[in-house]
């Protein structure tokens, strides 16, 4: 499985028009800054983050050969661990941190090698997502997964949280659960007569209010 952080989610206009107050739009503290730099410092100055960091970054960037940057299972393994164990308050905090609008290029490669190492994800060639999501449904965990976060990060345009069950903390749980198994680094281009299904499957990451809303609320209160 090919996971990683998908790109900017859609519609993040949206998220911020819910910070507005008496008219005017605030800019939500997620925004502000460099949250990235601050979260990986945060990272260092807790024990266990800093154990699980430092686990993953070794099996995650060692090539193992000319032709492949790392031990893409142990890697993924690695990066589950650092979910499972890492409060958070620093996981979530190092997951969905946002770039400053002047350092988009060089914070968004640190970010990659660093925080989400390129090799947990990137192959040759994207691999389709009704592939990926067809391989993760023959795994049990990984289909349970997939499962919890389809029902935890339902969007719901008449909620004010942009969830259907209200409940950011599920949503963001259920998305970190992904990490190792199936978020997408996908596209789908060869899609043929799925290509429409296979877009409403990738727009459940890159185009969901409810995960964008999480994210934006929860980093406010972490960082």
């Amino acid at each position: 499985m090919s996971p990683a952080v998908c790109g900017p989610v859609k519609g993040e206009r949206s998220g911020r028009e819910r910070q507005q107050e008496g008219g005017k739009e605030s800019e939500p503290a997620v925004m502000r800054g460099n949250n990235c730099l601050n979260a990986a410092k945060a990272c260092n100055l807790n024990d266990t983050c800093k154990k699980y960091r430092s686990a993953y970054i070794s099996p995650c960037t060692s090539r193992v050969s000319t032709a492949e940057v790392c031990n893409k299972r142990k890697c993924h393994k690695a990066l589950r661990q650092f979910f499972d164990k890492v409060p958070p308050k620093h996981s979530y905090g190092m997951l969905f941190c946002s770039c400053p609008a002047g350092d988009q290029s060089a914070c968004s490669e640190r970010r990659r090698q660093t925080i989400v190492p390129v090799c947990s994800y990137e192959d040759k060639e994207k691999p389709n997502c009704l592939s990926l999501q067809t391989s993760c449904k023959t795994n049990y965990i990984c289909r349970s997964r997939l499962a919890d976060f389809f029902a935890n990060c339902q969007s719901e345009p008449r909620s004010l949280s942009g969830c259907l069950k209200e409940n950011y903390a599920d949503c963001l749980l259920s998305y970190s659960g992904l990490i190792g198994d199936v978020v997408p680094y996908c596209d789908c281009s060869s899609s043929g007569n799925g290509k429409e299904e296979c877009d409403k499957f990738t727009e459940f990451f890159t185009d969901n209010s409810c995960l964008l809303g999480s994210t934006i609320v929860t980093l406010s209160l972490t960082l």
